[in-house]
C-alpha cells in the first residue's frame, strides 16, 4: 500500500474495520487511480461512503465471474454466492456431452450478470434474461453489448401464469429471486435498505416462497426432461425450498453449501 491508501485506511479503520477498509482501498485504487491518484475525486468518494452507499454504487461497476460489470440502485449488487451458483451451472454444462443446443434463461435478471457470465464462458449457447423492471433490464443490456454478447432480452412478470404459454422450453432455468419477507427490515443492513432495490429482495410478508414456487411451477411446464432448474436460497429457507420442489414430485434435489459452509444453492433435475 502506498502512502495515499495507508491514510484512506486509518480514516476508515474505525467504522468499518481493517479488514473491509483495506478492501475498499484495493478496489479504489485498482479501478479508480490506476491511472494516477486524485486527492479531490477520493473526497468525493468518501463522502458517498460516509452516507453508507456502496462503493458499487459510487464506482458504478462490479466485479463479478471475472468481468467487470455496470451497476446502479436498479440492480442488486452481484454477491459472491451468486458466483458460486454460476460456478456450479458451468460444472452441470461440462458433465454433458452435448450441450452447445441448450437453451438457458435466468429469471429475475437484475444487471444481467447470470446470463453475461455464461454467454461469455460458452458463447455457443443461447442464453435469455428474464427481468420485470424496465430500467434493471437496461442495465443487463448494457452488460452484454460491453462484451459483445448476444442475449435475448424479456421483460416480463414471472407471476403472470398467462404469459408463460409465450416461452420456449429451456434445458436450464436460474432464478435468485425475492425472497425477504418485509418484517425482516430490521435486521438487514441500512446501506442494503437504503440504496438496493427493494422490488428485487423483499416477497409477500404471507408467502415469501411466492417467486419460488411460481417459478418451480414454470419449470414443471417449461423445463425439458433431465434439465435443471438452479436456485440461489437463503440459509434460513433453504430446507423450506427444498420441501416446496420435491412436492412438485418431479424432481431430484440438491442442497448445496456455500464456501462459508451456508446453505445458499439448490438444483433441481426434472426427471419426466
Amino acid at each position: 500500500m502506498n502512502e495515499d491508501q495507508n491514510k484512506f485506511v486509518k480514516r476508515w479503520v474505525e467504522k468499518l474495520g481493517e479488514r473491509e477498509a483495506s478492501s475498499l482501498a484495493r478496489i479504489i485504487w485498482e479501478d479508480v487511480f490506476s491511472g494516477g491518484f486524485d486527492a479531490e475525486r477520493l473526497a468525493m468518494i468518501e463522502v458517498e461512503l460516509a452516507k453508507g452507499k456502496p462503493i458499487q454504487y459510487i464506482l458504478g461497476e462490479a466485479d463479478f465471474y471475472g468481468l467487470k460489470l455496470f451497476v446502479n440502485e436498479s440492480v442488486l449488487i452481484p454477491r459472491m454466492e451468486t458466483e458460486e451458483l454460476v460456478h456450479w451451472v458451468i460444472e452441470f454444462l461440462k458433465s454433458k456431452h452435448e450441450f452447445s443446443y441448450f437453451k438457458i434463461i435466468d429469471i429475475g435478471t437484475g444487471s444481467g450478470c447470470i446470463p453475461v457470465a455464461l454467454k461469455n464462458k460458452f458463447s455457443e449457447l443461447e442464453v435469455f434474461g428474464m427481468e420485470v423492471s424496465e430500467p434493471a433490464l437496461e442495465t443487463a443490456k448494457k452488460n452484454a453489448s460491453k462484451y459483445n454478447i448476444k442475449i435475448n432480452w424479456i421483460l416480463q412478470n414471472v407471476l403472470q401464469e398467462e404469459k408463460w404459454t409465450d416461452l420456449d422450453k429451456f434445458d436450464i432455468i436460474i432464478s435468485n429471486p425475492p425472497y425477504i419477507p418485509p418484517s425482516e427490515k430490521n435486521v438487514m443492513g441500512e446501506n442494503v435498505l437504503k440504496y438496493e432495490p427493494h422490488l428485487a429482495l423483499f416477497a409477500p410478508e404471507e408467502n415469501s416462497l411466492l417467486f419460488y414456487n411460481k417459478i418451480a411451477d414454470l419449470s414443471v411446464q417449461k423445463l425439458n426432461p433431465n434439465g435443471a432448474l438452479f436456485f440461489e436460497v437463503n440459509e434460513f429457507n433453504a430446507n423450506d425450498v427444498v420441501e416446496l420442489l420435491y412436492n412438485k414430485k418431479c424432481f431430484e434435489v440438491e442442497l448445496k453449501e456455500d464456501l462459508n459452509g451456508k446453505k445458499r444453492m439448490v438444483k433441481a433435475i426434472k426427471f419426466i
